[in-house]
């Protein structure tokens, strides 16, 4: 049988991306707790969030996570101000990526659970 090698591949960075999506996700809600002024890593932590955001936006739904890149696009949105302006979230955009995150964990356990049902 040919296995066409796309497929593979495919395969293989969506096994990549599953396997550690649940981790970035808890540095993720992790890092908001130093997203506040007079916190050295603060802008590190935005950057870092919103690259990782940036990529599930992108990758997941390529690999098969339509409503992960979704959800992470609106925690994204809660911090591309920030990120562009190279700041803090205010307490308002903090509040909101908070809760886009919480989404965001949920909605990506149940595509991963819908994913090893399927055996993928």
């Amino acid at each position: 049988m040919h296995v066409d090698q796309f497929e593979v591949r495919l395969a293989r960075v969506r096994h990549r991306f599953a396997a550690t999506l649940e981790s970035k996700i808890t540095d993720m809600v992790a890092a908001t707790e130093h997203m506040k002024d007079g916190d050295r890593r603060a802008p590190e932590c935005v950057d870092k969030s919103y690259r990782e955001l940036h990529g599930f936006c992108g990758i997941g739904p390529t690999v098969g996570f339509v409503a992960t890149g979704a959800a992470a696009s609106d925690a994204k949105n809660a911090l591309v101000q920030a990120h562009l302006e190279e700041r803090v979230p205010t307490e308002g955009e903090l509040l909101r990526l908070k809760r886009a995150l919480a989404k965001l964990r949920e909605v990506a356990a149940g595509e991963l659970r819908s994913m090893y049902q399927r055996g993928g």
